[in-house]
């Protein structure tokens, strides 16, 4: 094959409809809008989610939760990614961030219990579950909150 030669599928490219040329076109003087009413006018029809004047689904459905605008989510990381680091590491979030393992701290970041640690490390963060700090202190590491 050729670049010359490539055609594409049929079926796969259309040809635009040329609307408002001549009866003979079958889209011409409406154009395919019909007579008169607000779809047939410029700028005509209804904005997303009108429902002809009934009340619409949005406002019939009750108001529900709220949104925390103090709310501070934390990037999270589980012990069992902290195998990847020599025996001794002090694991901070910097280091964390060099290597890949979080890559967008958020407002911190958070270890988590999943997994095993089998490596001796000092790892500082700004969260700890209870599971996570008893894992890393059973493998002989330690913990500090930042």
């Amino acid at each position: 094959m050729k670049l010359h030669e490539l055609v594409s599928s049929p079926g796969s490219r259309k040809e635009r409809k040329r609307v408002g040329r001549g009866t003979s076109s079958g889209t011409g003087k409406t154009s395919g809008r019909g007579h008169k009413g607000q779809n047939s006018r410029s700028g005509g029809g209804v904005r997303p989610g009108f429902e002809g004047g009934q009340n619409p689904l949005y406002r019939r459905l009750p108001k529900r939760g709220f949104n925390n605008p103090t709310r501070k989510e934390f990037a999270i990381v589980n012990i069992e990614e902290l195998n990847n680091f020599a025996e001794g590491t002090e694991v901070t979030p910097e280091v964390l961030m060099e290597s890949g393992i979080v890559k967008n701290p958020m407002a911190g970041i958070k270890v988590l219990g999943n997994g095993e640690v089998t490596v001796k490390l000092t790892v500082k963060a700004n969260k700890f579950s209870q599971s996570a700090v008893e894992k890393i202190e059973a493998a002989g590491g330690k913990t500090e909150v930042i």
